[in-house]
């Protein structure tokens, strides 16, 4: 719900007319045994961390866009994470660093299937190599067997880095890991044929994601300065290639030290499509406030519905709410009159203890943003 702020607050900057922070501290922070200055800035956005300014890029950056399956769990899998890592990190004490251990090399390694002698041979990899933490695939029997027996599970492993500031030095202090898990495995019968579908269950999932922590743990714990960082991981579930609400993280675990983990807690999260066939059975009184917004909104274009909404649940409370407006206008007057309409029915739609973000879109890209925080009378307008 912050992501306008974030683009004003850039927008700013890139102006020149933001006004100077103040007390920004300077610290010294070690990179491949290197000593280099980077800055934690004095301004925090709500709900966020602050990042070190000496941008270090992910060792594993750009490979969880062409891993998962759509931009939705793109987007949840990076910003879920932070979430999980608030409930062990607070961002008052900790600075964010994007993970610093996995290189895409290891990520990819870890990504694949075990193989057999005979299948490392035909792809030229060595025994060492052979770490996958999906199954073997040992061929037999039919092509769907095979793939009802061993799907891929894991879909992208990514990395956060927590640290702390001391004297005037930054010290890594925490990692959080997600491991990213397919509800629905794709695969082909033939290398250029028809894509198939096998659906995995969240029982299976969660068994196999549990035994791959651990793994990934004990393998973290090798790595340099890992030995006695606090690690959590946490367990993701995308969805598949065509749905439009992305996954979940649904559970974690913390290791304080040493190479096991401790208990597994349940994350109570989850995105609903508004409407759908959930919405009517399981949150009807939720249903029944966007339906209300969403025929007021259909009534200002008599031939239109394509109002999309997508609604974000936590510990079971509906606390934000998404939508998305395709309109087709060519007016200046048009966009500004419909906003107007459309910020005028979330005052009076929406309950106030709910996030509501609407973007109004055209064939020319953004037209208008409108966000209403819980607790705010006046939502925030923007016209672009």
């Amino acid at each position: 719900m912050k992501k306008w702020f974030s683009l004003l607050l850039g927008a700013v900057l890139i102006t020149g007319c933001a006004p100077g922070f103040k007390d920004e501290k300077e610290v010294v922070q070690k990179k491949d045994d290197k000593k280099g200055t980077s800055i934690i800035p004095n301004y925090q956005l709500p709900d966020s961390y602050r990042s070190l300014i000496r941008f270090v890029p992910s060792k594993s950056r750009g490979m969880v866009v062409s891993n998962l399956n759509s931009r939705y769990d793109i987007n949840e899998f990076e910003t879920g994470l932070m979430r999980v890592a608030m409930g062990q990190f607070s961002p008052d004490k900790y600075v964010f660093q994007e993970g610093q251990h996995l290189d895409k090399e290891t990520v990819g390694f870890w990504l694949n299937r075990k193989f057999t002698k005979e299948q490392l041979k035909e792809r030229g990899l060595k025994e060492e190599q052979n770490v996958g933490l999906n199954p073997l695939n040992d061929g037999k029997g039919s092509v769907e067997e095979q793939n009802e027996k061993n799907p891929i599970y894991l879909a992208h492993v990514l990395e956060h880095n927590y640290l702390i500031k001391n004297e005037k030095s930054v010290k890594l202090s925490g990692v959080v890991v997600g491991l990213a898990l397919n509800s629905v495995h794709y695969y082909q019968k033939e290398k250029y044929g028809a894509t198939f579908e096998q659906k995995i269950s969240r029982d299976k999932l969660e068994a196999e994601g549990k035994k791959m922590a651990d793994e990934v743990l004990k393998r973290m714990r090798g790595m340099k300065g890992m030995g006695d960082v606090p690690i959590v991981i946490a367990l993701f579930e995308q969805k598949g290639k065509n749905d439009v609400v992305p996954g979940n993280f649904f559970t974690y675990a913390v290791s304080d030290k040493g190479d096991s983990l401790g208990d597994w807690k349940k994350i109570d999260e989850k995105y609903v499509l508004f409407p759908s066939e959930e919405a009517e059975k399981n949150h009807r009184d939720d249903l029944t406030f966007y339906m209300r917004f969403k025929d007021d909104i259909e009534e200002y274009f008599p031939n239109y519905n394509g109002v999309i909404g997508r609604g974000f649940y936590k510990d079971g409370q509906l606390v934000d709410m998404k939508i998305e407006i395709p309109v087709q206008m060519f007016g200046e007057a048009e966009i500004i009159g419909f906003t107007q309409w459309a910020t005028s029915l979330i005052i009076d739609h929406f309950p106030d203890y709910l996030n509501v973000e609407v973007e109004i879109n055209s064939v020319n890209g953004a037209e208008a943003l409108i966000v209403r925080n819980a607790g705010e009378e006046k939502p925030f307008v923007h016209i672009y």
